[in-house]
């Protein structure tokens, strides 16, 4: 029964952070600190009614090593302190998963849902970088421009892949009879449309950031919590910066912005639960 409350405590935080930083940017710090106290003291107390060190020990092991983690990717400026913050808290709150829970995964549950953050934050990201284009609409002028820009480039790429790909269909159908000639041409055609996807949803991402998350504002119109253009890592100003950047002088000042991804949290662990292991079931989807 404690296993699942504290599985449900770190559900419940996940979604109020992730609801919190798409209305406000920002995740309030009580909400991680709350779920790594309760986390931390949850375990204290299933070690003490199993009489053992392990649920402690692993709830300190996990939560520490998610936190490390999660700051690695603050000071690489690839995600806010909220981000990293809540991932611990998950990790305090559910270093193993409760047994009640009845899913059979191939790596132990930390593991799992580790990859699995990545996994579905990227799908997450995805969506959210579509959503924003269509609230920006700059993002498709400037989307079909570059790609218009690029098409040459583009077409010499795929030519070229196109004949590499009949050359090896054509030598490997000669040397290697078993293998069906249609199977090899589907082959083929399969990896020269993933080329080509990967291609403009690199061009899109690349202009969603350079459009959405980009933003030139007065300097009336900054607040605390804007993250100027020149911070290295994902912290927003403070009420001192604040002041000291408006009596800089300047009229203008270049900010930006990320995707909100504390919603991928909440998402990874139902993902975890309905799915398991996101590694094995895109293995299984490929075979």
């Amino acid at each position: 029964m404690l296993e699942i409350l504290l599985f449900v405590v770190a559900l419940i935080g996940s979604i109020a952070a992730g609801l919190y930083d798409l209305k406000t940017t920002e995740i309030p710090d009580e909400i991680p600190y709350v779920m790594m106290a309760i986390g931390i003291i949850g375990n204290l107390i299933k070690s003490y009614l199993v009489w053992s060190y392990w649920p402690f020990l692993l709830s300190m092991i996990v939560g520490l090593a998610f936190l490390g983690f999660g700051f690695l990717m603050y000071y690489l400026g690839q995600w806010g302190g909220g981000d990293a913050k809540i991932l611990s808290g998950i990790g305090f709150l559910v270093p193993v998963l409760p047994p009640q829970i009845s899913i059979n995964l191939m790596f132990p549950f930390p593991i799992g849902f580790f990859f699995n953050v990545f996994l579905v934050g990227a799908f997450y990201m995805i969506v959210y970088a579509v959503i924003l284009s269509f609230i920006n609409r700059d993002i498709w002028s400037a989307f079909l421009q570059d790609l218009k820009a690029n098409a040459k480039i583009f077409t010499t790429f795929n030519l070229s892949l196109l004949a590499l790909l009949i050359f090896s269909v054509t030598l490997l159908t000669k040397y290697y009879e078993l293998i069906p000639l249609n199977e090899m041409i589907m082959f083929s055609v399969m990896i020269l449309l993933i080329s080509i996807g990967f291609f403009i949803l690199w061009k899109f991402v690349k202009t969603v950031e350079e459009v959405g998350f980009k933003k030139k504002i007065p300097i009336s119109q900054l607040k605390v919590g804007d993250v100027p253009m020149d911070y290295k890592i994902w912290e927003g100003i403070t009420e001192k910066e604040l002041k000291k950047i408006k009596s800089s002088g300047k009229k203008y000042i270049w900010i930006k912005e990320g995707v909100r991804f504390a919603p991928a949290f909440p998402l990874a662990l139902i993902f975890t639960i309905l799915v398991g292991d996101g590694i094995v079931w895109l293995f299984r989807l490929y075979i």
